[in-house]
């Protein structure tokens, strides 16, 4: 076992190399990726070490640049995509969910689209308009997309590994507020399945689950918890679809009572699905009706309010108190 300790923007550098080392048609795509290494440094020194051709910096078109990608997908390579900041996603929604999303199932399974977007989201860096965003759950909600989200520089190492492996498109939200988050990475371990949700912190009273940036507040909010004499276990979806929905299911029949917490707005997001599947899945085991905490049903905030925007472990810690009073 080798481990190291790194940053979370380190670790998908890293993960994003050792795959460019394994196989020569993974190649990097996107604005600013090459001599900058990217607006956060993820890409940094990738076109140094395998040149201009395999990392490619491109015009500022995103649209073009997911259309490249498929003609190129579609010729044999594996093309990873970074997408700028959250916001800037847009311009390409046609072609990521009418063209990328539904080509192998209009070649009846005949074609592979190997892709991988990488998409920053989330709040938390006090940034400007479109540049702080939380649109999982368009994707989520494209047949034909796997979507996923690394909370740990551990997983953010792996997690893009399996990606770029992967056959199908994989939309990879990436928390931007854990770029500088430093955490241990095992090198030499194995990868957990891409789409395996995970127990984080055990517990007995209350289940809490979230994904990406909120787990680290969710993990907060049980320390707190804990030393008012509440016992909180912390589940980590990782995969937004498809969802591993045995760790919930389990930790909820365990403790009866379930908060789901993310950034994005409440309204048909993530964790409207994950709490109606809960519901029906685990319904007499449950104690108390699952609960949400989330972004509010607004446009993301100017910076100065993105703290009274975000889910925080507070407004967490009152969820909980609501599920234990009943």
């Amino acid at each position: 076992m080798t481990l190291e300790t790194m940053p979370f923007s380190k670790a998908l550098n890293a993960g994003l190399r050792a795959a460019m080392e394994a196989d020569s048609k993974v190649l990097l795509m996107g604005e600013d990726i090459g001599k900058l290494g990217g607006v956060f440094r993820v890409t940094e020194h990738l076109q140094r070490d395998f040149g201009d051709r395999r990392v490619l910096d491109t015009p500022l078109a995103e649209s073009g640049i997911v259309g490249t990608a498929i003609g190129l997908a579609m010729t044999g390579f594996r093309p990873v995509i970074e997408i700028q900041f959250d916001g800037f996603v847009f311009p390409a929604f046609d072609q990521i969910t009418t063209q990328l999303a539904k080509l192998t199932n209009r070649h009846e399974g005949k074609l592979s689209l190997p892709i991988v977007i990488r998409i920053p989201y989330g709040g938390h860096i006090g940034a400007v308009e479109h540049h702080q965003e939380s649109p999982e759950a368009y994707f989520a909600h494209t047949p034909g997309l796997r979507v996923v989200s690394p909370s740990t520089p551990n997983d953010a190492f792996w997690m893009i590994q399996e990606a770029i492996a992967s056959n199908d498109p994989v939309i990879f939200m990436e928390p931007k507020s854990r770029y500088w988050t430093k955490g241990e990475v095992d090198l030499d371990g194995s990868a957990v399945s891409l789409h395996a949700s995970r127990v984080v912190r055990t517990g007995s009273d209350v289940t809490l689950v979230g994904h990406g940036a909120m787990v680290t507040t969710l993990l907060q909010a049980a320390a707190l918890a804990e030393a008012e004499g509440t016992s909180c276990e912390v589940v980590d979806v990782r995969s937004l679809s498809p969802i591993d929905y045995e760790p919930i299911l389990n930790s909820v029949r365990k403790t009866g009572r379930m908060v789901y917490a993310q950034e994005a707005q409440g309204f048909t997001s993530v964790g409207s699905e994950v709490a109606a599947t809960v519901m029906e899945r685990a319904f007499y085991a449950l104690e108390a009706p699952v609960l949400r905490v989330s972004g509010y049903d607004t446009p993301f905030p100017p910076a100065k309010l993105e703290g009274s925007y975000l889910p925080d472990a507070d407004r967490i810690l009152e969820a909980v108190d609501r599920s234990l009073a009943y």
